[in-house]
């Protein structure tokens, strides 16, 4: 029955997604919802960043329908959460608001899940010596940490299927684990997101004349959802008898969602290191050197998606061999910070060693 389950939400937000994206498109065109242009702007035509919409709707909808008549008190206020984003990226994406403004609504839509579904962390796994810890640092820490990976996920949205397959990978491993432990009701909601993001990834990579963008609602919706999951992953792992259990959740967590994590911390370094804000928009980001390599969103996209299955490898390797949680998470975070500047150290050694064109 739960595999059913599973799989219908899957399908239905999938479905759901598809069959939405064209009216989306057909108001974006008759009321000229576009994505401007910009010093910045990768694409070469006219864009609407409404994807975050149809996501929005396969996801609530899917997650909704597919969890009816099981026990998830939770899903109501993460629910609620989602509305926030999605409202909060909508005005953001046709209108323009502050970076001010969207962290408030980010730290309310965190404290929802917080406080009322109850979404936080108790226990660290000793990281750092750390085992369970009392309400005010839990509270602290998972509201730092679920803004940090909302705003990770909104930055790394910057090619073709990267946000979106970064988000489905991400997802389905923590879709797959649930399941297996028996968390059914997270699997469900895992595998609705899953497959309202398909349906937005074959408009968004393939869809030539239907192409639209996930803006900032889609971004921040993925970004909540997926601060929420990795909770509750290390939360169902903090008891370590069963034989689905991770012994080093915090660092397999950290595997799963490495990229956008790993650059963010990378861009923003560079820019303190160059006196500027770490707010600043510029093109340090590892899609833009990819992009400089290899001249093709998609392939770049599947570059970096694979480079973040890989790490996810090492660190469910690791994890088999009972290292210890600290180790671990250091060896995948060294790993991470080496593999992000590959890209700028062969286009440095290409600008170096090979003849340049005119």
């Amino acid at each position: 029955m739960e595999l059913i389950l599973t799989i219908s939400a899957f399908f239905l937000g999938f479905i759901l997604v598809m069959i939405s994206v064209p009216s989306i498109l057909k108001i974006a065109r008759a009321k000229q919802l576009f994505e401007p242009f910009g010093t910045r702007k990768i694409h070469t035509s006219i864009v609407p960043p409404l994807g975050g919409v149809a996501i929005f709707i396969g996801f609530t909808l899917s997650a909704i329908i597919a969890t009816d008549g099981l026990s998830f008190d939770s899903l109501k206020y993460i629910i609620a959460s989602v509305i926030l984003m999605f409202f909060i990226g909508l005005k953001d994406d046709l209108l323009t608001i502050s970076a001010r403004k969207k962290l408030l609504i980010q730290i309310f839509a965190a404290i929802i899940l917080i406080t009322l579904a109850n979404v936080r962390f108790t226990n660290l796994h000793g990281i750092l010596g750390i085992h369970e810890i009392g309400f005010v640092p839990s509270v602290t820490i998972t509201l730092l940490a679920m803004v940090v990976i909302i705003n990770a996920f909104n930055l790394i949205d910057g090619i073709d299927g990267l946000a979106s397959g970064l988000a489905m990978m991400s997802i389905t491993v923590l879709g797959v684990w649930f399941y297996i432990a028996g968390q059914f009701q997270f699997a469900i909601m895992s595998f609705a997101m899953v497959g309202s993001l398909a349906g937005f990834f074959l408009y968004n990579v393939f869809g030539n004349k239907n192409k639209l963008f996930m803006g900032d609602t889609g971004s921040l919706i993925i970004g909540i959802v997926i601060s929420a999951l990795i909770v509750k992953f290390n939360e169902f792992n903090i008891i370590k008898t069963t034989s689905f259990a991770i012994g080093g959740a915090p660092a397999v967590s950290f595997a799963i969602i490495l990229v956008p994590l790993i650059d963010t911390l990378r861009v923003m370094s560079i820019r303190i290191s160059d006196n500027k804000s770490p707010f600043t928009a510029d093109n340090n980001h590892i899609h833009h050197r990819l992009l400089s390599l290899v001249n093709n969103h998609f392939f770049v996209t599947v570059i970096i998606v694979f480079a973040n299955v890989l790490i996810i490898a090492l660190a469910l390797f690791l994890n088999s061999k009972g290292i210890n949680g600290n180790i671990q998470f250091l060896i995948i975070f060294l790993t991470g910070i080496i593999m992000s500047f590959i890209p700028s150290i062969l286009l440095k050694y290409r600008k170096t060693h090979l003849p340049q064109h005119v």
